[in-house]
């Protein structure tokens, strides 16, 4: 059986059993955003930074989806920091590996999307040192403890919209009981990225979060997923981009009409209200759940 261990465990986020769950406990909403009575959640986009930054926005929608209907499975479309990526990557079979406990793949599943097209293949290699999905587990696993998982790398191109549709038609096609997630950050801004297009300090972070941030967020909130690559390829405001594509035709092809922004802010945002010195970069965060 392949077992996938947690590889930034101890750096973004707690690698004590207890520890974890006491943080997951933190970032969990107190107040949960309100959607209508009944509301079914079809998947989210949520951020993959270290829990300190953007814990609490990825929480926003766990916690949707769980207080909707808690999923058999929540297929997870990953962000690709990793070379040569030419495919769409599942890990087919095996476990995950958190430190409150193993998630298993869904491995019928797994296989069912991996013989459904040549854009998609089984490659468990590509998820070896990738966190993007990794962040999300310890979430599904405190929230939702018996559930399972089809963690799917997708590399920003000009299939990865199609990948989404085809992977959800398979989904619907088998009966799953599945939530689609997608894993990205937003603008990553300031010298530390190189990126600094209005300048470096607060007012070029400033026009990070309401105008380059803002663009794709938009782009998400009108389910535009054939939009999603090329936007972030002009201004820089997703690394997740392929994933963003995916879920959203993912989410469009199960039913989803509507998409929902619950909480927008950047990692300058929150380290300076913790009292962090000022940092000259900053990283955006989103919470949109698709209804």
């Amino acid at each position: 059986m392949l077992i996938r261990e947690p590889v930034v465990a101890g750096r973004f986020y707690p690698a004590s059993p207890d520890r974890c769950r006491d943080e997951l406990a933190a970032c969990l909403p107190a107040d949960p955003q309100a959607l209508p009575p009944n509301q079914r959640v079809f998947g989210g986009i949520v951020p993959h930074a270290g829990w300190i930054c953007s814990g609490s926005v990825a929480g926003l929608v766990i916690d949707a989806v769980a207080r909707s209907r808690p999923p058999q499975t929540a297929v997870i479309f990953g962000a690709v920091h990793v070379r040569g990526v030419q495919h769409a990557a599942v890990f087919s079979s095996g476990i995950w590996e958190t430190p409150v406990g193993p998630i298993p793949v869904n491995q019928r599943l797994a296989e069912r999307i991996c013989e459904s097209s040549a854009l998609i293949e089984s490659d468990p290699t590509v998820h070896e040192y990738e966190h993007s999905i990794e962040v999300q587990l310890p979430f599904l696993r405190h929230v939702a403890p018996d559930i399972q998982i089809v963690p799917i790398m997708v590399a920003p191109d000009a299939q990865s919209h199609v990948v989404g549709r085809i992977v959800a038609r398979t989904c619907m096609d088998s009966n799953a009981d599945v939530v689609f997630l997608g894993s990205t950050d937003l603008t990553h801004y300031g010298p530390g990225y190189d990126f600094t297009p209005q300048g470096v300090g607060p007012t070029g972070l400033q026009w990070a979060k309401d105008h380059n941030d803002r663009r794709m967020i938009d782009t998400i909130l009108r389910m535009d997923a054939e939009a999603v690559v090329t936007e972030a390829r002009a201004n820089q405001n997703a690394c997740g981009s392929g994933a963003i594509a995916a879920t959203i035709a993912a989410c469009r092809q199960a039913g989803a009409t509507q998409a929902r922004l619950l909480r927008h802010t950047t990692s300058y945002e929150v380290l300076s209200r913790i009292g962090h010195e000022s940092p000259t970069d900053a990283v955006g965060y989103a919470a949109i759940v698709f209804i």
